[in-house]
């Protein structure tokens, strides 16, 4: 279908669980995009019934202040200003960084903040979010 899978998040409910997948594509997703994804996976979801109970399906897109994860967002979304959180402070003892996302290179994520440019590396990030401008 073209989609990528951003996300997944299960939480199981004895009742009323509920089952939300974050998708994305190229230029974006728009309201049909998660129509069309709910009724493929619903039906996928129906046959192979791999998640015991009832539980809602959600389709959405991450939002604006998407996650970022894997190399390919770092290169898709140079010069957005991000918001990273490193699992280990720098040396310096920094772990929150907000800055312009300048892209990846040998896996180090280049960002720069207050004019200074830094390089986190990507298995130290623990969280990584596009900020929103307005």
């Amino acid at each position: 279908m073209g989609y990528e899978v951003v996300d997944i998040d299960y939480r199981p409910h004895p009742t009323d669980g509920l089952l939300r997948i974050y998708i994305d594509g190229p230029e974006g997703i728009v309201l049909d995009d998660c129509t069309a994804v709910s009724h493929q996976i619903s039906s996928v979801l129906d046959v192979e019934d791999p998640i015991p109970g009832q539980f809602n399906l959600e389709i959405s897109s991450p939002g604006m202040d998407r996650p970022l994860r894997k190399v390919a967002d770092f290169e898709r979304f140079a010069g957005s200003t991000v918001k990273i959180k490193l699992s280990v402070p720098t040396l310096e003892g920094q772990r929150n960084f907000t800055g312009k996302l300048k892209g990846i290179d040998n896996d180090e994520v280049i960002l720069v903040m207050d004019g200074e440019t830094h390089y986190l590396a990507l298995d130290t990030i623990d969280k990584a979010r596009i900020v929103p401008q307005f």
